[in-house]
């Protein structure tokens, strides 16, 4: 017996990997890191027919003059490339790089620039989950011939008969769940795709590294998006341009309070968002916060903390809602969701959410994920305000 079969034998009792009683071959995305090591493992141990296909999705060559210095924690590195190809050696399965650069600029990449320079706060991540992860993957999937894909999320899925429908639920690890920037998945792509550790709290994913043997049982969790070292936004952007050749329009203009009164200057909007108290530069007797930016008029208006306060927002790209109906609702990811009403507003792709009680920092280009307790109902993508 070999070390990673014996490490497999004293394993705790098999979570459960979801509908798997075709036999038909799964497509593991691996991502170099401990979750999805995990699933690869458990199918592997399950002795159940996986591949193993790793997504490149940016060229971290790119842009040498932004500082990678002390950029650490990004997803999709070549470093995480070579973990992810070890340990499917190790786990004896086929293995494949897939190079999705060109689909995930066009996007993610040029979206994400395109919402901070409109004012908006984006949401990579969801982006890539939507276009790419749950899309050209499940395609990639279709041609080694697997019908279902799995991956390391923090999700749970079930299929309620009564509806027809598969439903999308709360990781039961609150603190890593992330169905947030998962909410704008098909009923298609959820019927194709296994969240195996949903059921399962961080610390039991690691320990089961550790007896399947995995060299990344204790390798950190990513952090920051793939192609923004540091998370210094403006600085990609910047450089973004110059590689493009675009002449960045004019950006310098006014930060002003919320009363309109003048406090100094900056150098474009897009280095702000709503919530930002840092790097304001700007005398004041008391802390000031980014309350909104205008692109169109190049300012940035700043107030105290209690004018963050918002008791409703638009949100756009939802399913229709033809009453009102309770939810709780998330502004982000780390947000506690927040009692509010869902309300119809005569266009069946936007919806109004009216709040019990305002909420800090709504943001325009953040999602808006609607729940009834641990079951997602949707979302949708916050507007600017009128």
């Amino acid at each position: 017996m070999s070390l990673h079969e014996a490490a497999c034998a004293s394993l705790p009792a098999l979570p459960d990997l979801g509908v798997i009683d075709d036999g038909g071959l799964i497509a593991v995305a691996m991502s170099g890191g401990v979750d999805s090591s995990v699933v690869a493992g458990l199918f592997a141990r399950a002795g159940h027919p996986i591949a193993g296909l790793t997504m490149q999705l940016w060229n971290q060559r790119r842009l040498p003059e932004i500082s990678h210095e002390g950029a650490t924690g990004r997803c999709c590195s070549l470093d995480d490339v070579y973990d992810a190809r070890y340990v499917a050696s190790l786990l004896g399965i086929p293995y494949y790089v897939v190079n999705f650069e060109d689909r995930f600029e066009q996007q993610v990449v040029k979206p994400f620039v395109e919402d901070y320079l409109h004012g908006r706060t984006p949401i990579p991540c969801t982006l890539c989950n939507n276009f790419i992860k749950f899309d050209q993957f499940l395609e990639m999937a279709d041609s080694v011939g697997a019908r279902r894909i799995a991956t390391g999320h923090y999700a749970r899925l079930n299929f309620d008969s009564l509806t027809g429908r598969h439903q999308m639920r709360s990781g039961v690890d609150l603190s890593k769940d992330q169905t947030y920037f998962l909410w704008g998945l098909t009923q298609d792509q959820l019927s194709r795709s296994l969240f195996p550790l949903g059921a399962l709290e961080k610390k039991q994913v690691r320990g089961m590294a550790r007896e399947l043997g995995l060299p990344v049982a204790d390798k950190n969790d990513s952090q920051e998006i793939c192609f923004v070292p540091n998370g210094d936004y403006a600085a990609f952007i910047e450089a973004y341009f110059r590689e493009q050749g675009i002449a960045p329009e004019r950006t310098r203009g006014e930060i002003v309070s919320t009363d309109g009164q003048v406090l100094g200057e900056h150098e474009g909007t897009h280095h702000f968002t709503v919530g930002q108290r840092r790097g304001l530069r700007v005398a004041a007797g008391e802390p000031l916060y980014v309350i909104a930016t205008e692109p169109a008029s190049q300012r940035v208006i700043v107030g105290r903390q209690g004018d963050l306060l918002r008791a409703e927002l638009f949100a756009g790209q939802v399913d229709p809602i033809r009453e009102p109906r309770r939810a709780q609702v998330k502004i982000r990811n780390k947000h506690i969701a927040a009692a509010a009403t869902l309300l119809p507003t005569g266009d069946d792709a936007r919806v109004e959410v009216r709040f019990d009680e305002p909420q800090r920092a709504v943001t325009p280009g953040q999602a808006a994920v609607f729940y009834d307790r641990d079951l997602v109902l949707g979302g949708g993508w916050i507007e600017m305000p009128v």
